[in-house]
């Protein structure tokens, strides 16, 4: 389970519109990985839009924003074109990087346990260290609270 202090795990994901995203070519700048469990969900949707609403700030305080869930990247773009998303989300099909930040989890709902991403929120320095880790995050005004993060790393 990734910690604060600790480098953030590397990875490079295929991205919505083609193309690939790799966590360490992003220093110097800030970055914000968000794992979230499906696409096109109220939560995920809710906590999507929160944050396209507020990218031009995150960029201005320096910041990337990247939504990561195991969908293909065919999902990721009907759901970036059916919500107009301005955020880079990355699949994690396989679960690698799901698994090295410890949100793979198993989880209960109505009494039937499954295994399933945790709504979590991590916050990489320039240096590539986890500066701040949410979890068990509620979707909504959690962007808002990162970004305050973000402004104050």
């Amino acid at each position: 389970m990734t910690q604060i202090g600790e480098n953030a795990p590397d990875f490079t994901l295929p991205r919505d519109g083609g193309g690939d995203v790799t966590l360490s070519a992003l220093k110097p700048s800030k970055v914000v990985l968000y794992f979230y469990p499906r696409d096109d969900t109220p939560g995920c949707t809710t906590e999507a839009m929160e944050f396209t609403a507020l990218i031009a700030e995150f960029e201005a305080a320096g910041a990337k924003v990247i939504g990561i869930s195991k969908d293909t990247v065919a999902k990721h773009d009907k759901f970036v074109a059916k919500h107009g998303l301005g955020v880079i989300l990355a699949s994690d099909a396989e679960g690698d990087v799901c698994e090295r930040y410890g949100v793979w989890v198993e989880k209960n709902m109505y009494g039937k346990v499954s295994m399933g991403i945790e709504r979590a929120s991590f916050l990489i320095d320039g240096e590539g260290r986890v500066a701040q880790v949410w979890r068990k995050v509620k979707a909504a005004g959690h962007a808002a609270t990162v970004l305050e993060a973000v402004r104050a790393l």
